[in-house]
């Protein structure tokens, strides 16, 4: 049965492992505005590639030089390459070896003045070093740190506002049952929705990386703060789970809503209320983070540790899933709107670029 069972898996990985780099161009191909049978040529599996590599000063100081008048690219100068962001974690290693020197402070010479600084960094070393990972990845560059900042922060805290208000108005139960979950899912995400659509609304903005990033830095900036808020509530030991669990949560749960918000909106024109309830490509996207958020959250009766570390497994999986489509649909608009076409042949030639 053993030998069985590792056949089966073996068979399964290898189906796995030769499709997914296809599976997520087969889904963006049909949220853009190409022809759906011209695949994008995009390489995921290599998205990496670049975060173990030696660069430079200037390099980094480049990546940040950006959402000026004088800095932002014109779309003719944007880069349509599969985007391989590397800076995010160097920023993770600072914030990861600062929250080990307090753990140090801490437990080596019993100084609870490490606690304050120990919350914080814990909270935010994930959720922002994502963040950094979403501001590579925005290609038009025309979002500055300035307003990158100005969207963690006040995004973050007004969406846990908008939040509240709406725990107000709804019956939410203490126990964790499936429809608790349920309306806390909904909850949250509506809430981080609306907060994202404002700030979409209010820069102007018009591409689904620009979504896609608004969309992290609110949905970082919640977490930051929802972590640091559930430390005195529930003790110091809860930022060693949350720190590490934000990686498959709200930052990326806000990623997608802000890219299906930019993929259900008119192009060049505010996300409406009537667009909430008419667009399918974002609505399917909404439910998607919602479903998403219940399924993390449920506590499913009788099971133990190991059926919610499989839960959060499985939602991370999807959550990451979804964002190398957005990713993926975002390559595509660029060359979309540069007026390029893609043709890949099936052999090993270069692909044809025609202009169109």
């Amino acid at each position: 049965m053993k030998k069985i069972g590792r056949n089966f898996f073996s068979l399964v990985w290898t189906g796995v492992r030769r499709n997914y780099d296809n599976l997520d161009d087969n889904i963006a191909k049909h949220l853009g505005e190409t022809d759906a049978d011209n695949p994008v040529e995009i390489h995921l599996s290599r998205m990496f590639s670049e975060v173990f590599k030696r660069h430079s000063k200037d390099e980094a100081d480049r990546l940040f030089i950006v959402g000026t008048r004088s800095t932002t690219p014109s779309l003719r100068k944007v880069s349509s390459r599969p985007v391989k962001p590397w800076f995010f974690s160097r920023v993770f290693t600072v914030l990861a070896v600062s929250f080990i020197m307090l753990i140090l402070l801490l437990f080596l010479f019993k100084s609870n003045k490490a606690i304050p600084g120990l919350i914080f960094i814990g909270s935010l070393a994930v959720p922002f070093s994502l963040l950094m990972m979403f501001f590579e990845i925005n290609v038009y560059q025309n979002i500055s740190v300035l307003q990158l900042l100005t969207t963690f922060l006040v995004g973050g805290i007004l969406s846990l506002l908008v939040t509240m208000t709406f725990y107000m108005m709804l019956p939410i139960r203490s126990e964790v049952s499936i429809e608790s979950a349920l309306i806390v899912g909904i909850t949250e995400e509506l809430a981080k929705c609306v907060v994202i659509i404002f700030f979409i609304n209010l820069y102007k903005l018009n591409y689904i990386f620009n979504g896609v990033l608004i969309g992290a830095a609110i949905g970082a900036g919640f977490s930051v703060f929802e972590s640091s808020g559930y430390v005195s509530e529930y003790g110091l030991a809860t930022i060693f789970t949350r720190s590490f669990q934000a990686i498959g949560t709200h930052t990326i749960w806000a990623a997608i809503i802000g890219g299906a918000i930019i993929l259900g909106k008119q192009r060049k024109h505010p996300f409406t209320i009537r667009d909430f309830f008419t667009k399918p490509r974002f609505f399917v996207f909404f439910l998607i983070a919602v479903c998403l958020h219940t399924f993390w959250d449920w506590d499913i009766p009788y099971t133990g540790i190991e059926i919610s570390l499989l839960q959060e497994f499985v939602d991370v999986i999807i959550g990451w899933f979804l964002i190398f489509v957005m990713i993926d649909a975002g390559l595509r608009e660029v060359k979309t709107l540069q007026g390029q076409q893609i043709v890949i042949h099936r052999t090993k030639r270069k692909p044809l670029v025609k202009k169109g």
